[in-house]
């Protein structure tokens, strides 16, 4: 069971770990993503308030921008105007600039007539150095314009740019950079996603624990049905698991009982049947034994002894052969089905059995139709109904057979006006060896024929009714169904009158 518990927490401990190996990268991503964007709006922002100011126009109040200085709402500036030409340009320029306040790695940048003017802040990294090809490039901008300059050097990231060209008659004056490094905002987003990797390392480690506790809880149950098992014995059956909540493992809990019900069940009936068959096979012997222990010289008295041997021999031959029967009831290959016609069959069965003994034979009734059964069993079966009504009847007694079909079942029975069977006697009738205690006459059986009889139609998924009235007779009814279904049958009871 402790390998099972390692198990779980090992499929457990994988599972989080995928997670967290997928996870984090993806996370880290969209935190990227997340604030590539806020950069990208809030260089936008600042481009609006550039391209407003250039036009003439009030800044819009409801923009939320911390660089926009709030005396430009009160008093503006009166060179930020409308240029006409480089002077006014460069006179809006400091105006505009000289207000601004931009945050960490923003950076505002002027140029005028194709030639850098200022920038805000004046501190650049290398690669917004006057003379770097990329400010070159921005100088002689003629379009609006945007982009990312990728950077190896880890200090400042991925460049962020927006280009706005200042124009007059489709002449440039000059050119207004907004530029974003990324560096700093990614590292913070790195700095925040390790602290998250640390909590969710502590909350791992926790939920480890938890899980190791909590994993010796749900698999009680099954060390509960290991320790049960073990205790199992062929002298001690009565072991069972506790019933304790709903689900799976109470589900389990009654299978393993109910299998051990079962089980119980079987070795009961199995040592009952032991214990009979014994008693029924230890009877012929000691005859035996006490009669060849007694025999003389006489020769009448040893041919009668023979002859008495050979029929406790031939008695004890029978019972053997109806217990290896009775072992074979249950084997798949037991019945072997054909399609038989129902009127034929009943008349074939009642040709034999009339010639059992002398009784008043009578073919009661006769059904139409057809039905998938085992010949040769269910003739058997009749047969050995028939054999136990002449057992219990006299000369002059009547013994009827029929058969009929009722909705998708047929019915055969043998029927007689013999002894009948008491009330008491019914319930314990198909048991092995029993025989009804009140019978006028020594049964020549094994005590097994009804057993076989129950067992037989049981195969074939069907049942036997028993009607009886002492002094009136008895019937025995085989219920068959037409088109049997595959069954497994568990015969524990059986036997003679």
């Amino acid at each position: 069971m402790g390998a099972a518990r390692t198990r779980i927490l090992l499929w457990y401990v994988a599972i989080l770990l995928f997670i967290f190996l997928v996870g984090i990268p993806v996370f880290r991503q969209l935190l990227f993503a997340r604030v590539d964007q806020r950069v990208k709006d809030d260089m936008v922002e600042k481009l609006e308030v550039f391209q407003s100011l250039l036009a003439g126009e009030l800044i819009d109040e409801d923009i939320d921008n911390p660089s926009v200085d709030e005396a430009w709402l009160e008093n503006k500036d009166a060179r930020l105007k409308t240029p006409y030409i480089a002077k006014e340009l460069e006179e809006f320029f400091d105006a505009f600039l000289s207000r601004q306040v931009p945050e960490d790695e923003v950076y505002l940048i002027a140029f005028v007539n194709g030639e850098f003017y200022k920038s805000s802040p004046r501190g650049r990294p290398i690669i917004l150095k006057k003379d770097s090809p990329l400010m070159q490039q921005w100088a002689k901008a003629t379009e609006a314009g945007k982009g990312v300059v990728g950077g190896n050097d880890p200090e400042i990231g991925d460049l962020l740019y927006f280009v706005e060209p200042v124009k007059l008659n489709d002449q440039v004056l000059g050119t207004f950079v907004v530029a974003h490094t990324t560096a700093g905002e990614r590292a913070e987003v790195v700095e925040a996603l390790m602290v998250v990797i640390q909590v969710l390392g502590g909350v791992l480690l926790v939920s480890l624990i938890l899980a190791w506790f909590a994993s010796g809880q749900v698999l009680a149950p099954l060390r509960s049905l290991i320790t049960t098992a073990k205790l199992v014995s062929e002298s001690d059956l009565g072991q069972r698991l506790p019933l304790q909540g709903g689900g799976e493992m109470a589900e389990l809990a009654t299978t393993f009982n109910d299998m051990m019900d079962r089980l119980q069940a079987a070795f009961e009936s199995q040592r009952n049947f032991i214990n009979d068959a014994g008693h029924e096979l230890r009877t012929p012997v000691t005859i035996i034994r006490g009669h060849l222990e007694l025999m003389d010289d006489d020769p009448q008295e040893r041919e009668e002894t023979v002859a008495l041997v050979l029929d406790e021999l031939d008695r004890m031959a029978r019972m053997v052969d109806d217990l290896v029967l009775l072992a074979k009831s249950d084997r798949p290959d037991f019945l072997q089905y054909e399609l038989v016609d129902v009127r034929n069959f009943t008349e074939e069965l009642f040709a034999k059995v009339r010639g059992l003994a002398d009784r008043n034979w009578d073919l009661a009734e006769v059904a139409q139709g057809k039905a998938e059964i085992d010949r040769y069993r269910i003739t058997q079966t009749v047969v050995n109904l028939a054999h136990n009504a002449v057992q219990h009847t006299q000369i002059g007694d009547r013994i009827s057979i029929g058969s009929a079909m009722q909705h998708d079942k047929l019915h055969l029975w043998v029927q007689d006006t013999g002894e009948g069977i008491p009330l008491t006697d019914q319930v314990q009738i198909f048991e092995r060896f029993a025989r009804v205690a009140k019978s006028r006459r020594r049964s020549e059986g094994s005590g097994l024929g009804l057993s076989i009889v129950k067992a037989i139609v049981e195969s074939h998924g069907g049942r036997i009714v028993l009607n009886s009235q002492l002094r009136f007779g008895s019937t025995f009814t085989l219920i068959l169904p037409l088109h049997p279904a595959p069954t497994v049958i568990n015969h524990d009871t059986n036997s003679d009158r």
